[in-house]
Formats: C-alpha cells, structure tokens, sequence
C-alpha cells in the first residue's frame, strides 16, 4: 500500500478523535493554520478561519461526553500527486450528519487539512 494512504489515513483518524472529543488540541495537528472551514447548506455562506473556528469547537459538548456512537468514515481518498490529496468523510455530531470535502496538502513533513467544505443533514429521530 502506498505510505501516503496510511498517512492520510492516521490524520483522518485525529480528525475523527477531534470532533469526536472537540479537542481542539487534536483538530491542530491535522488542520493547517491558514485552513479554511466552508459550508453553504442552511443557504448564505459559512466561512471561518480556524482562529474563529476552535473557539467554537471548544464550547460545543462533545459528542464523547454523552456517549454517542461513533459514525465516522472515510468514503474515499484520492491523490492529486504527491502532495495534495482529497478525502470524502462523513461523521456525525448531535443530530446533524456530516459529509466533508477536505482537501489536504503535505507540508512541514504531515499531510495538513488545508480546506473544509462540508454539507450536513438533520438525522431521523
């Protein structure tokens, strides 16, 4: 297997813990600092810097602390070449479900999420 899927695959799993925990400490070490967080679905653009975006995360309870169960995946991830890659997530936080876009770049010896474009649907309850 390419080492690059297991990379990728490992900052994913980070990323999962992150949201999961909203641990903002774990979400910077797969976030690059000048991503960008970007969604559309409630119909006027939602678009934060990661200094606006960890704060949020840091209020938000996490789905941890209520033991909720875990819905995270990779749907699928692609190389552009050997430095920029594209994961299809999904996950779940509450009663919203996720399905994210992010774009990946190596840099500074880690592959980093340089962007964040998602979409989310409210679960069935």
């Amino acid at each position: 297997m390419d080492q690059r899927f297991a990379e990728v695959t490992a900052a994913m799993s980070t990323y999962f813990d992150g949201l999961y925990r909203s641990d903002t400490s774990l979400l910077g070490q797969v976030f690059h600092t000048q991503a960008l967080y970007a969604c559309a679905t409630e119909g006027t653009l939602t678009q934060l810097t990661m200094a606006q975006y960890f704060p949020i995360v840091d209020k938000r309870p996490s789905p941890a602390s209520s033991n909720e169960a875990r819905a995270d995946k990779i749907v699928s991830i692609e190389f552009a070449g050997p430095v920029t890659a594209f994961v299809h997530a999904e996950c779940a936080i509450g009663p919203k479900r996720f399905k994210d876009f992010l774009t990946f770049v190596h840099l500074d010896g880690r592959w980093q999420i340089i962007s964040k474009v998602f979409h989310f649907d409210l679960r069935d309850s």
